[in-house]
């Protein structure tokens, strides 16, 4: 008798594989093992829409009844604490144990933790729709709100929260915000944007001490500046759920270690999405780790191919995106791989910044503008890096010259 498909983990990766292993004929069992009370849900919208709404909703990936129509057994409010290799089988905290044929781990990433005394209630994360509940209660007019990190989740807060009348100040340690991948001329725009919409950005200096009282918390700054809020919000990145891996001898190298199919070193063993680093050819075989919504869809469905045996590589090119104040911004590809840029003007404010490799190769697009401007733009010079073209600078930084050209040539 077959054992079946685990999955652990319930979000966006392990819900998107779950559905993709009965759309793709398998009529064995399928166990999906989250620890949230929820069905499998989107993330984004919870630095999006949820903070902006009177009543925000789960916008569900699969409902309960869906999972129960295709029936997918979907173990809620659990966590797996162990996995047996030889007896292939894994452990939950609830004392049952789950046999499997494959498993995979899609088990995400969490919040990374600001390392220092002084964190009360009033100093919150943003990982899960109960945190959204928890943060969205704060934000309206009279409210302070500091956010620590100004990358994209902090970002996406400080816009909301000043939508909605609060008075929001981001600390960012770095020179500027958005250092992790964004080209300073976009960040330049978004840190305006803020600007002129009243969010005060404080960039170069660290966090002294927090001390947080439980009615307000009071942030020192390395340069002697003291912030004082109704609630800090932290986003200084997240980090890879491996403690589940590590524990069962698997290889852990900036997540779970993968190869281009998504097998761990244990050949019925998978891992996908944020919480695994693989190899991406595009780039050489270079491994990556991806905290992206479009990458954990995508590889929750090519694991669901590769548990049945398809063994297809990963080939999709990283793409990113944000929408703050009507401002979009996207960006195909890896940023840090260019060693030279060319601008490509839309109109209308928008622009694409192309990287090019020493070898001309175009290995990443950045673009920002209102609305959909650069998204047609962004999705052609996608399907150029996948095909490691090496367009002439001069051709991209013309309007006049048309990208799907250059792809058809």
């Amino acid at each position: 008798m077959a054992r079946g498909m685990v999955i652990v983990g319930a979000g966006e990766c392990g819900g998107r594989a779950a559905l993709a292993l009965r759309d793709l004929g398998y009529e064995g069992p399928v166990t999906l093992v989250g620890d949230e009370p929820h069905p499998p849900y989107e993330r984004p919208p919870l630095s999006k829409d949820a903070m902006v709404s009177d009543a925000p909703e789960i916008r569900a990936i699969a409902s309960d009844e869906v999972l129960a129509e295709k029936s997918i057994r979907h173990i809620h409010s659990v966590q797996a604490v162990a996995i047996d290799r030889e007896a292939h089988k894994v452990r939950l905290s609830d004392g049952s144990v789950l046999p499997y044929d494959k498993l995979l781990l899609a088990t995400g990433s969490t919040p990374r933790k600001l390392p220092m005394p002084g964190l009360g209630r009033r100093c919150v994360y943003l990982r899960t729709f109960a945190d959204a509940l928890a943060i969205r209660a704060h934000l309206r007019a009279g409210r302070r709100v500091a956010i620590v990190g100004g990358g994209f989740i902090g970002l996406e807060l400080a816009a909301a929260a000043r939508k909605l009348g609060a008075a929001v100040t981001v600390i960012e340690a770095q020179p500027r915000i958005l250092m992790r991948g964004v080209p300073a001329e976009i960040a330049e725009i978004i840190h305006d944007a803020h600007v002129a919409e009243g969010v005060d950005i404080l960039c170069c200096d660290g966090i002294a001490s927090i001390a947080d009282d439980g009615n307000e918390v009071r942030v020192t700054l390395a340069g002697g500046r003291e912030i004082v809020a109704d609630l800090a919000i932290i986003g200084i990145g997240a980090v890879p759920v491996t403690g589940l891996a590590a524990e069962a001898g698997l290889v852990i190298d900036n997540g779970i270690a993968v190869d281009a199919e998504l097998r761990t070193g244990d050949p019925d063993i998978f891992a996908a999405g944020d919480c695994c680093s693989f190899p991406l050819a595009v780039y050489g075989g270079r491994r990556v780790r991806l905290e992206a919504w479009r990458n954990a869809q995508e590889q929750g469905a090519l694991a669901a191919r590769n548990m049945l045996g398809a063994g297809e590589a990963h080939a999709a090119v990283p793409w990113f995106w944000s929408d703050q104040y009507g401002l979009s911004l996207q960006i195909a590809g890896l940023a840090d791989e260019g060693r030279s840029i060319v601008r490509r003007d839309l109109g209308d404010g928008a622009f694409i910044l192309f990287h090019l490799a020493e070898d001309g190769r175009l290995v990443a697009a950045s673009g920002i503008g209102p609305g959909n401007a650069v998204a047609r733009d962004i999705r052609l010079a996608e399907m150029l890096i996948a095909k490691r073209a090496q367009p002439a600078p001069e051709a991209l930084g013309s309007q006049a010259i048309k990208l799907k050209s250059l792809l058809a040539a």
